[in-house]
């Protein structure tokens, strides 16, 4: 999610490609009100829609949390929707790079920190998973100098897990679903902590490597300017 090319700024009339994708000066307008953008926008409207929803006449009728649930399903399946269309189309904006992953924590602490206060998830649980989240969100900006840690298929595991996890937890089950959606926070746990070790091995790898280029990038530099004063 960041500035538009030329051509969609300025509109050089060129027309989509017929029977491939929509070409990206037809899509992208330089405009934060892009699809990807009102899709990250919605998700962040949702998270208080989704308290009141959860937490509405005492938190344990099961009809208001299967509204809850719909609304969280919701806000999960725009969080896998707003980042395809933002790389597809060129539509990746400053906006978006920040909003996106506030709007990803959002919901989900949302959804853990209730939980935890009706008595239905233990707080240990949401304290492992939101010191995860929070703690890899601050280290990609420790190391962005360096460059991008990218998403690992082990992370696209572990937000399904944590996703298909808290959904299970919203609805009011019982019986052998509620035991199944206990053994499915438990993968997610593992996942959240066997994935965030290594984001931080990932991290540790990528500003050691950033270091040593800026190091031999100065002392070149400096052996330039002293041939140069020759």
């Amino acid at each position: 999610m960041t500035g538009a090319p030329a051509s969609a700024a300025g509109g050089s009339g060129a027309k989509p490609v017929r029977g491939g994708k929509l070409g990206t000066a037809a899509v992208n307008q330089a405009s934060l009100w892009n699809i990807a953008n009102l899709l990250t926008m919605l998700r962040l409207v949702l998270v208080p829609g989704f308290v009141l929803l959860l937490l509405h006449n005492g938190g344990y009728d099961p009809v208001w949390r299967s509204f809850a649930w719909a609304a969280f399903a919701v806000a999960m399946i725009t969080d896998l929707f707003d980042g395809h269309l933002a790389r597809t189309y060129n539509l990746v904006t400053d906006f978006g790079k920040i909003a996106d992953p506030i709007a990803d924590k959002a919901i989900m602490g949302a959804a853990l920190v209730c939980l935890s206060y009706l008595g239905d998830l233990p707080w240990w649980v949401t304290g492992v998973i939101l010191f995860r989240e929070l703690g890899i969100t601050l280290m990609r900006f420790w190391v962005i100098r360096h460059g991008v840690i990218p998403a690992s298929r082990g992370g696209k595991m572990k937000t399904l897990a944590q996703g298909t996890a808290v959904g299970m937890y919203v609805l009011a089950l019982t019986g052998p679903l509620a035991t199944l959606r206990f053994w499915v926070m438990a993968v997610a746990v593992l996942l959240t902590v066997i994935t965030g070790l290594d984001y931080v091995r990932q991290a540790v790898v990528l500003r050691r490597r950033g270091l040593a280029a800026e190091r031999a990038a100065a002392g070149a530099g400096s052996r330039g300017s002293a041939e140069a004063g020759r």
